[in-house]
């Protein structure tokens, strides 16, 4: 499949390092808002939209995790980016993660939030594309959001929860089945080994969609990788522990 032109945003000085930022699956680019003012201070921040998500477009699937890292690696090309640190949380990991294996030449440092080799079973993701295409996004976004999210986080920011759900509901049924068509058959276990690019994992102790050891697992399989699990945080601990997840990133891609 043809790579699309994904939308994309980008914050920071022209002659910084440049940071691109794949979000999760049902958000979009706007997902790292939390860690946008401080990285875009000495960072060329770009976030992006998946096919399917936010204003990128639609094609017809199905899509795999190849189609997606290549139209990441489209975007590079269009904005002239040779290298680049490449980060993601969930999805967007994963996608990160294929980019780094697949064209270690174009990653700088990496960073997998939220991260997995495997996500899930087939099943699962068979099932929840079938449950939206028959009842649409409002059949599962409330159960989405609220894996994403410490129950004590989301009920003191109802506001937050309110916002990934808003993004969740927005996202067209049929670019969010066909991603969860690529995850059914995603196994990126053969390709931890190939990535060479200095990488940093970070886990939440309390993720139930990518529970704790599965980062652990990806980052036992790349050579030298850094991981942090951060105490109390799900599956979209930039989103919960903003502040702690934009330290460790801007630490990790400043360092030296």
């Amino acid at each position: 499949m043809s790579a699309v032109t994904l939308y994309s945003t980008v914050d920071g000085p022209e002659d910084a390092p440049v940071l691109v930022l794949g979000s999760s699956l049902g958000t979009t680019g706007e997902m790292w808002r939390f860690q946008l003012p401080a990285l875009a201070q000495r960072l060329r921040v770009v976030r992006y939209d998946h096919r399917g998500h936010g204003r990128s477009p639609v094609p017809p699937g199905p899509y795999r995790v190849e189609d997606l890292g290549s139209d990441v690696i489209a975007l590079l090309d269009r904005l002239g980016i040779q290298r680049c640190h490449l980060g993601g949380a969930s999805l967007g990991s994963a996608v990160a993660l294929w980019v780094a294996a697949n064209h270690p030449d174009r990653v700088d440092r990496l960073v997998l939030a939220g991260t997995a080799a495997v996500f899930g079973t087939p099943e699962t993701w068979r099932t929840r594309a079938a449950t939206i295409r028959e009842q649409g996004m409002a059949a599962i976004a409330a159960t989405v959001v609220d894996r994403w999210l410490p129950p004590a986080f989301a009920a003191a920011h109802p506001e937050l929860r309110q916002e990934l759900l808003d993004a969740v509901l927005a996202t067209p049924v049929e670019g969010y089945a066909h991603c969860c068509g690529a995850l059914e058959v995603m196994d990126l276990t053969a390709d931890l080994a190939k990535v060479t690019a200095p990488t940093l994992v970070i886990t939440g102790s309390e993720d139930q969609s990518t529970p704790p050891e599965l980062g652990r697992a990806v980052a036992a399989g790349i050579r030298d990788a850094r991981l942090v699990e951060i105490a109390g945080a799900a599956h979209l601990p930039n989103v919960s522990h903003a502040d702690e997840v934009t330290r460790l990133v801007a630490d990790f891609l400043l360092a030296g």
